[in-house]
């Protein structure tokens, strides 16, 4: 069971990026998907989480208006399309596989390796 998480980079403030988590080795009906972030010399906090069933998401309200979170189920592909970046949204970006859309990381079964972001003019 692996995820694989893809799509950062560095950007200025005020532009977007994509990313991605390929999910593979397990039936995705019966999880969710969940993006978290970890800032340096931060706790790791959660982002955009999706219910791969139907669909149903819920954003932290820093990034609702900003963050949206997909899936295409045939691609075993969750995304986080991120807008409007601001440099407090830099931080290392982790999906996670669980059962549910819990803030306890522990709630959470698979990780993948994290994808670094970076918002700086």
């Amino acid at each position: 069971m692996q995820l694989v998480e893809s799509g950062g980079g560095l950007v200025q403030p005020g532009d977007s990026l994509r990313l991605s988590c390929v999910v593979s080795g397990f039936n995705l009906d019966y999880y969710t998907i969940k993006w978290f972030r970890q800032a340096p010399g931060k706790e790791r906090e959660g982002v955009s989480c999706i219910y791969l069933r139907d669909g149903s998401t819920f954003n932290a309200d820093s990034v609702k208006a900003r963050f949206t979170i997909s899936r295409n189920n045939a691609k075993n592909t969750v995304y986080l399309q991120m807008n409007n970046l601001k440099p407090e949204d830099t931080a290392v970006y982790y999906c996670a596989a669980g059962m549910g859309c819990s803030e306890n990381l522990y709630s959470y079964l698979y990780w993948g390796q994290g994808t670094q972001v970076t918002v700086s003019s």
